[in-house]
């Protein structure tokens, strides 16, 4: 998903987007956790206060790399940012441009003719996009 909502737009998104990828945070194994920092956004409330965003987006501490975003509402999920990962992915068949409600202005749209479009979060989640898609093992 390419995501262009202001938090990973300024935390990820040199290009105006942050790209993220879903999955099983029971299979993420890290090496170097010494080198590792955790950076929570402030968020503004209803009441026109700051509130703390419950989703955690771990860095690198060294060269300030954005790893992956792993949030308490959603214990079983890691959304790792393609950028960080080391191996080849596999180009996807669609993408699914979110928060677009939230996008700056100067950021262009480069849709295939398959991409899906939507101001805020789409109602399918990652999971049943892959099911969708029959991508998966």
């Amino acid at each position: 998903m390419l995501c262009y909502c202001s938090i990973c737009r300024k935390t990820n998104g040199s290009g105006g987007y942050g790209i993220n990828l879903g999955g099983d945070f029971n299979t993420l194994r890290i090496e170097g956790e010494e080198n590792i920092s955790v950076y929570r956004a402030r968020l503004p409330d209803a009441e026109g206060g700051m509130h703390e965003s419950h989703g955690e987006r771990s860095f690198c501490k060294r060269c300030g790399s954005g790893l992956w975003l792993w949030s308490p509402k959603w214990p079983d999920l890691v959304h790792p940012f393609a950028s960080a990962i080391d191996t080849q992915l596999p180009a996807a068949p669609e993408r699914s441009h979110i928060m677009l409600g939230s996008k700056a202005g100067w950021v262009p749209l480069h849709l295939d003719p398959r991409d899906k479009q939507f101001d805020a979060y789409p109602d399918e989640s990652l999971a049943a996009w892959h099911e969708r898609l029959g991508l998966g093992g």
